[in-house]
């Protein structure tokens, strides 16, 4: 490693592979960085954070950041390999660079070389230490949101408003401080991705907070296991997603012509709160048996010449 050289006052940019244009930003290297900022702040050392722009576009960015304005590089987390990271070297050479909770494949490659400190996480030939994420910062949890879209149902027509509908919800979902979960009610036992019978799907959704569903089965599959749920119905005028919210007495719902964010902060907002309880009651609903459904009238049916009615 290189000789340390002291620059004052001292001035960090903090950097990783969050920063790069091509990067990405994971749940632990974020973690990680709070980690280091905790420290940094503790000392009362200032310092900025470089982030890609492919994931804070309105944040400062490695390409406009000035070198000479730094006196010590820091670099956070992840591999120590690459021509990103050996650029960093060429473009930040004046300053003290240094690689915390990084791993290292190759001592001698430049991109580890380069750096004046490598405190890793793990090397060749020394004792691996706690990644900087085990340390962060706690934070409060966030609700945890499951999102039951569909993008079928042709058999509606000129009705069919999915595609808006699905647009509107997603964007909207976006700017919430959550944790979201894609899910399917769709079963299928050869595909790992999506869930081989319904107590699997019901064991998902009864560990939510939420669930955002356009489908039929969304409102009910949550509703059976007390998960309050903003039901939207995606037919103009509305069909089978109003008409069973309709039947289950559930009032967090809005037509596809009424979706907008005021209306969902609302509902929102009441499926957190209030919807809670409501969620459970109508759980308690289902068990109970107290709403009556076709099967009650089968055998009546089976053993009637009668019509549809």
């Amino acid at each position: 490693m290189r000789e340390q050289s002291r620059t004052a006052p001292r001035r960090v940019l903090l950097t990783g592979w969050f920063s790069f244009r091509d990067g990405e930003a994971t749940a632990g290297d974020v973690l990680a960085l709070h980690r280091v900022e905790t420290v940094l702040r503790g000392s009362g050392t200032a310092y900025e954070i470089a982030w890609s722009p492919g994931f804070r576009p309105d944040a400062l960015h490695l390409d406009d950041a000035r070198p000479h304005d730094y006196s010590h590089l820091v670099f956070v987390c992840g591999p120590l390999h690459g021509p990103q990271v050996e650029e960093l070297h060429r473009r930040f050479a004046h300053c003290v660079r240094i690689a915390v909770g990084t791993s290292v494949i190759d001592p001698d490659e430049p991109a580890v070389t380069g750096f004046h400190r490598v405190l890793a996480r793990d090397a060749p030939g020394r004792a691996p230490t706690e990644d900087l994420a085990a340390r962060a910062p706690a934070v409060p949890p966030r609700p945890v949101v499951g999102v039951i879209l569909t993008h079928g149902q042709h058999e509606y027509g000129a009705q069919r408003r999915h595609g808006e509908v699905a647009e509107r919800v997603t964007h909207w979902l976006a700017g919430k401080d959550c944790a979201r979960l894609e899910l399917e009610t769709r079963l299928d036992a050869r595909d790992w991705h999506l869930n081989a019978t319904p107590a699997q799907v019901q064991s998902v959704l009864a560990r939510l907070d939420l669930v955002v569903t356009d489908r039929l089965h969304g409102l009910v599959l949550a509703l059976r296991v007390g998960t309050p749920v903003l039901a939207i119905d995606p037919v103009a005028g509305g069909a089978k997603v109003t008409a069973q919210a309709r039947a289950c007495a559930w009032p967090a719902l809005l037509q596809a012509e009424q979706v907008d964010e005021r209306r969902l902060d609302r509902w929102w907002d009441w499926c957190l709160t209030s919807g809670r309880v409501a969620a459970r009651q109508a759980r308690e609903t289902f068990r109970e048996g107290r709403l009556p459904d076709g099967a009650d009238r089968l055998l009546e049916a089976l053993t009637s010449r009668g019509g549809a009615g």
